[in-house]
């Protein structure tokens, strides 16, 4: 049972999280938004290379036991066909909003898109889930205490009745993206040619497109695989035309303003047809 005093600080929390511009007002007037701020909110929140960051060391950290966990319900998830590998990209990374994505750690992230999918799909009640949560907290009231966490019960119900997406039905045995295989036509692209990245497509809730290559200009280094572009197989459509994705390669310098190392760094990045134009 939580305090008046308890309640008070947990929301004093929760109002420090700001949704906004510093120089604007929540839920601002239409009249003080212009474009590139438009833009900006409708950013999907898991592209953020080329944004400003401060540095951070990289430490080789060994992963929790929850993190070893939730990572192996998110593969038996996409195992026995209940969300594709983009769709729990979509929920795991996108679908979160901005603060929860730059404020949970990285499997934190996953874990609540395990009870969202569940939910979402009608894999269990959201009455059901917070019922069994807190059943599990009383079990462990006291702390872990030297114990392993176990699942109880195992297992239950008849798994093969379990409704999963169409891709999976039509990929069993094949594998992905091998199920597309031979249905998105000829290439319009060879190896060493140059193209544009299109810049004057909304990018609106998902995109596996990073902005930083938008508008600019590089050259086939690859042509890779066929399979529907992200934006379409993050929402499991099925009748998704498929499509050749290759991999592109920039020069590093015509990507980042003032790039400061030399003029032969290249980066490399796969992107769909859909996003590409022969470059003029």
């Amino acid at each position: 049972m939580s305090t008046p005093a308890q309640r008070a600080a947990q929301l004093n929390l929760v109002a420090r999280l700001k949704s906004s511009y510093p120089e604007l007002p929540d839920a601002p007037t239409p009249d003080l938004l212009d474009a590139a701020r438009l833009r900006a909110y409708w950013k999907p929140v898991h592209d953020l290379g080329g944004e400003p960051v401060a540095p951070m060391k990289f430490q080789n950290k060994q992963y929790e036991a929850w993190e070893e966990l939730t990572y192996v319900i998110c593969e038996v998830l996409g195992w026995r066909g209940i969300w594709l590998s983009e769709e729990r990209r979509r929920i795991c990374n996108v679908d979160v909003g901005r603060a929860q994505y730059l404020g949970l750690p990285y499997y934190g992230r996953w874990l609540i898109s395990v009870a969202r999918v569940l939910i979402e799909k009608h894999h269990i009640g959201l009455t059901e889930l917070t019922e069994r949560m807190a059943e599990v907290t009383s079990r462990y009231a006291g702390g872990l205490d030297g114990r392993s966490i176990e699942a109880s019960p195992k297992s239950e119900g008849d798994g093969s009745q379990v409704k999963r997406n169409a891709h999976h039905l039509h990929a069993v045995g094949k594998g992905d993206p091998q199920v597309y295989a031979g249905k998105a036509g000829k290439p319009a692209f060879g190896v060493g040619d140059r193209v544009r990245v299109r810049d004057e497509l909304p990018v609106l809730f998902y995109t596996r497109t990073p902005e930083y290559v938008r508008g600019a200009t590089g050259e086939i280094a690859a042509v890779a695989y066929e399979s529907p572009a992200a934006e379409d197989e993050t929402w499991d459509i099925p009748e998704a035309a498929p499509e050749w994705f290759y991999v592109v390669r920039f020069t590093m310098a015509d990507l980042w303003d003032g790039y400061p190392d030399t003029a032969t760094d290249t980066l490399q990045t796969e992107i769909p047809q859909h996003w590409l134009r022969a470059a003029s």
